[in-house]
């Protein structure tokens, strides 16, 4: 069991930079997309859904204007949050959406702590339901490796990059997407070692969950990716087990299995995806169910999502986390905080994913409807812990022997 505490941990919010037009946006989505484009247009689907999501404190900014990545990063510190994990976009040699990281880099403001990931997935059309018309292919090789570390070097030597007993944290989104992960890593870390440089690289656990094993590929440590990881992989097994528990659900099931599969498979592929693995959970519930579940035992970093729900962005077959709440997610971030323990004094990262993921209703920037409520959640989490893991080692420490 790992000797140090949960005092000093370090809250990462995962930051996404689609809030500026890019050339390639403009003939892709039409001239001044950003990400605001797709919120802006979405509309409730139910009675309830809180749809759209739309701004509050910092209104339908602009990332290439520096004073709203100032007021971000001061809201961010101002409730508890250690740095930004900003995506970066790679491919082969050509960067997309670099402009707001590359001014924060070149300006060094904020100063305020920041980590990569590597967002590494083809660019499709699957916002409007052309999910096979690629915009943006990955291409692979060891000298696009080589060439994409040496591009990142410069970055890992600032003071405000977040690190690990010394080592540039860097995190991979997507690595079974990678033909060759063993070969890409030793030779980041080899380029990096030109440098006097050494690496604390770490994959996220979302789409592709393999556990352990995938550190074998030479990981110092993994990042779950709520709420799309495997927690929501075993919520809907769960919820599917006590639903077969009820006799009539069984009758149904089986009649769908058995007649409306060979007639109908239209049909099936509704009641499999509204029903057997629903993509409409319950938040409250969802969170609840995470909380209790374990922590696996390799170097594994938890996260928790304050909401989700990318209707604003799919067309077709929307993830939506509908009754989310800043007092169930605080609750969910509260479970978290007591059952991770850092793995060393730097080993202490718990993620939220997001800070801005506006068009995928996923935010702690405030919004309309809940204003700093979840901002608010996320201090009075980390200050509640923090107390009262205080409040544990100093009893302990005064204890007479």
């Amino acid at each position: 069991m790992s000797t140090f505490t949960n005092i000093d941990i370090r809250a990462i919010a995962i930051y996404l930079p689609q809030f500026h037009p890019i050339p390639e946006n403009d003939a892709w989505w039409g001239k001044g997309f950003t990400e605001w484009t797709n919120v802006t247009k979405a509309k409730p689907l139910f009675e309830g859904h809180y749809q759209p999501h739309l701004p509050a404190d910092l209104g339908f900014y602009d990332l290439r204007i520096a004073a709203v990545r100032e007021a971000q990063a001061k809201l961010a510190a101002a409730h508890g949050i250690y740095g930004f994990c900003y995506y970066h976009y790679w491919f082969n040699g050509k960067q997309l959406l670099e402009r707001p990281f590359k001014e924060v880099f070149e300006s060094g403001r904020p100063d305020f702590p920041f980590m990569l990931c590597w967002a590494n997935e083809n660019w499709t059309r699957v916002w409007d339901g052309g999910d096979k018309e690629i915009l943006m292919q990955q291409e692979h090789s060891a000298a696009d490796d080589i060439k994409h570390i040496q591009t990142l070097l410069p970055y890992f030597k600032d003071k405000r990059y977040i690190k690990v007993n010394g080592k540039p944290v860097l995190a991979i989104y997507r690595s079974a997407l990678l033909p060759d992960i063993k070969n890409t890593l030793l030779l980041w870390r080899k380029e990096a070692a030109k440098e006097g440089m050494e690496l604390y690289i770490c994959r996220f656990e979302s789409f592709d969950f393999h556990g352990a094993a995938c550190m074998e590929d030479g990981f110092d440590a993994a990042i779950d990716f709520e709420p799309l990881g495997n927690n929501l992989r075993q919520y809907k097994n769960w919820r599917l087990t006590q639903k077969r528990k009820q006799f009539y659900f069984r009758w149904k099931d089986r009649f769908y299995k058995k007649v409306i599969q060979r007639t109908s498979p239209a049909l099936y592929k509704k009641y499999y995806r509204e029903v057997l693995k629903p993509n409409m959970i319950d938040y409250a519930d969802y969170a609840a169910f995470a909380a209790n579940v374990p922590l696996p035992n390799y170097t594994f970093y938890p996260c928790v999502s304050p909401m989700w729900d990318n209707s604003a962005r799919r067309k077709k077959d929307p993830i939506i986390f509908y009754n989310s709440s800043p007092e169930a997610y605080k609750s969910w971030l509260e479970s978290v905080l007591k059952k991770f323990k850092p793995y060393s004094k730097d080993e202490n990262f718990v993620f939220i994913n997001a800070w801005n993921e506006w068009a995928e209703g996923n935010h702690l920037e405030p919004c309309a409807k809940w204003g700093r409520q979840y901002l608010q959640a996320t201090k009075d989490a980390l200050e509640t812990i923090k107390t009262q893991a205080e409040k544990y080692y100093d009893h302990f420490a005064h204890r007479p022997l």
